[in-house]
C-alpha cells in the first residue's frame, strides 16, 4: 500500500519505519529539511532502540522517502497520517495548530480519494475539525474520509509496541474505510477494535489518563507508607497480584513525565471542563505528581541539611530509560530545585545529556556515575537505566564525601546499599541507616 506520513517526529517516524518494514510504500513528509537530510544519512532525530536499523535498511530498500515535498506524498498515497504534534496550551488545552496546518496542505494537494488518519493524540472532535478544514481549503471536489488510529507507543519500546500492540484501535466513519485500514494492520496479526471516531479519540486519553492514576495512586499510598513505617513495594506487589488490578503502573517514585502523560491528563481535564464535568480525580492525579519532588527534597534536606555549597550527584536526566527524552522530567525538576537551594550539581545520563546542556547549562555533565560520585554528599537516582543496577558500589561509597543514597524509583534493595555502608532512602520505603 502507498503511504504518507506528515510529520517525522517520535510517533511518525516510528510509524513510517514500521510500515515499510511491512512492505509498503512510505514518503515521509516534513518541513524540517535538516532533519530530513539527516535521516537520509541515518542521523536520528530521537534515540529510540532499534529505529535506526530499521530506518536505514527501508531507505537501502527504496520503501521508506523523505521529502518537504507534501504534494507528491499527498498525490502518490492512498493513506495519509497526520503524526505531527499537539503540544499543550498554558490552560492546559491541545493547541491543535500543527494539525490544522497538516490538513490546510492535504487539502491543497487532493487529486483522489484518500483515507486521512489522525495518529496524533487529538482531543475528541478533532477528526470533525480536520474534515471541515479540508472541506474549507480543498481546490478540488474530491472525496475523503478522516479516520481516528490512536498510538499506544511508550518511547523505549515503540518498536516493539508497532510491531506487536496490545489492540489496534481504528475510529472510522464507516465499514468501507474501516476494512481498507484492517487491511493495512493485517500483517500485525493483533486484536483490532473497530469503533466511531468519538470513541477512538476518547479511548487514548482515556488510557493514559488512567495510567497515569496508577502512578499516582502509588505514590500516594507511597507517601502514607512511609508514614505507617510499611514497605510500598510490597504492598504494591500484593495489589499488583489481584488479576483485577494488575502489576503494572504501580511502581512509586518520583512521579511520571514525558510528552504524553502530563499532556493528555491535563487535555482531558479541559475536555471535560467543556463539556461541563468537573474531573475532580484527574486534578488529583496530577497533583500528587506535582508533589513527589518537594516530597524527595524534604528527604533530602532531612539526610543532607543545609544544600547550600553540598554537592548533590544525579543519576539519570531523561524522564524515563530508554530514550533522551526529558520533556516533563522529574529529575531536571528536582535538579532546578537543589539548584535554588545553591547545591552544586554533577550528572549522568548515557543518551540525555545533550539535550539537558540545552535547559540546565550551568550544572557539571559527567563521564560516567563513578565522576558523579566524586566527593559528593549525596546521590539521586532518577531514571533507573538498566547500566545502573550493574554499579560498583564499593566505588561508589569510596568516592563520596558522606554515602548518602536517595533511590527515585526504587531500583535497589535496600539491604545491599547498607551493608555496604550508604544511608539509602527509598520512597515509599523510608529510611535505612548502615548496618
Amino acid at each position: 500500500m502507498n503511504i504518507c506520513v506528515l510529520g517525522v517526529g517520535y510517533v511518525g517516524l516510528t510509524t513510517a519505519a514500521v510500515f515499510a518494514d511491512l512492505g509498503n510504500e512510505v514518503i515521509c513528509i516534513d518541513i524540517d529539511e535538516v532533519k530530513l537530510e539527516n535521516l537520509k544519512q541515518g542521523i536520528m532525530p530521537i534515540y529510540e532502540p532499534g529505529l535506526k536499523e530499521i530506518v536505514l535498511r527501508n531507505i537501502a530498500e527504496e520503501r521508506l522517502l523523505f521529502t518537504t515535498d507534501t504534494a507528491k506524498g499527498v498525490a502518490n498515497s492512498e493513506v495519509i497520517f497526520i503524526c505531527v504534534g499537539t503540544p499543550p496550551k498554558e490552560s492546559g488545552e491541545t493547541d491543535l495548530s500543527q494539525i490544522e496546518s497538516a490538513a490546510k496542505n492535504i487539502a491543497k494537494s487532493l487529486n483522489s480519494y484518500k483515507i486521512i488518519v489522525n495518529k496524533s493524540t487529538v482531543p475528541v472532535g478533532t477528526g470533525d475539525f480536520v474534515r471541515r478544514t479540508i472541506e474549507e481549503h480543498r481546490e478540488a471536489e474530491v472525496n475523503f474520509d478522516v479516520v481516528s488510529n490512536p498510538e499506544f507507543l511508550r518511547e523505549g519500546s515503540a518498536i516493539q509496541d508497532t510491531f506487536e500492540p496490545d489492540r489496534v484501535v481504528i475510529g472510522a466513519p464507516n465499514k468501507k474505510v474501516a476494512l481498507k485500514l484492517l487491511e493495512l494492520y493485517a500483517a500485525l496479526e493483533r486484536p483490532m477494535l473497530i469503533t466511531d471516531v468519538y470513541s477512538a479519540e476518547m479511548i487514548k486519553y482515556a488510557s493514559n489518563s488512567f495510567l497515569a492514576m496508577k502512578i499516582s495512586f502509588a505514590n500516594a499510598i507511597a507517601q502514607l507508607c512511609e508514614g505507617v513505617g510499611a514497605d510500598v513495594t510490597v504492598v504494591t506487589k500484593g495489589m499488583g497480584a489481584d488479576q483485577r488490578i494488575g502489576k503494572q503502573f504501580l511502581n512509586a517514585g518520583i512521579g511520571f513525565g514525558g510528552s504524553c502523560f502530563p499532556k493528555d491528563v491535563e487535555s482531558l481535564i479541559h475536555t471535560s471542563g467543556s463539556f461541563g464535568y468537573d474531573f475532580k480525580m484527574l486534578k488529583e492525579v496530577m497533583a500528587v505528581n506535582r508533589s513527589m519532588v518537594p516530597h524527595i527534597m524534604t528527604r533530602i534536606d532531612e539526610l543532607v541539611g543545609d544544600l547550600n555549597g553540598k554537592i548533590i550527584g544525579i543519576l539519570g536526566l531523561a524522564f524515563k530509560p530508554n530514550t533522551d527524552d526529558i520533556r516533563e522530567s522529574k529529575a531536571i525538576d528536582l535538579i532546578k530545585e537543589l539548584l535554588d537551594k545553591g547545591a552544586t550539581i554533577k550528572a549522568y545520563d548515557p543518551q540525555a545529556m545533550e539535550l539537558t546542556q540545552e535547559v540546565l547549562p550551568t550544572i557539571e555533565y559527567c563521564s560516567s556515575p563513578y565522576e558523579v560520585a566524586e566527593h559528593a554528599d549525596a546521590i539521586v537516582l532518577a531514571t533507573e537505566w538498566r547500566e545502573f543496577k550493574a554499579l560498583n558500589m564499593e566505588r561508589i561509597r569510596n568516592s563520596m564525601k558522606t554515602p548518602i543514597m536517595l533511590d527515585g524509583r526504587n531500583f535497589y534493595n535496600p539491604d545491599d546499599k547498607t551493608r555496604l555502608g550508604f544511608t539509602y532512602y527509598g520512597v515509599g520505603r523510608g529510611v535505612f541507616k548502615p548496618q
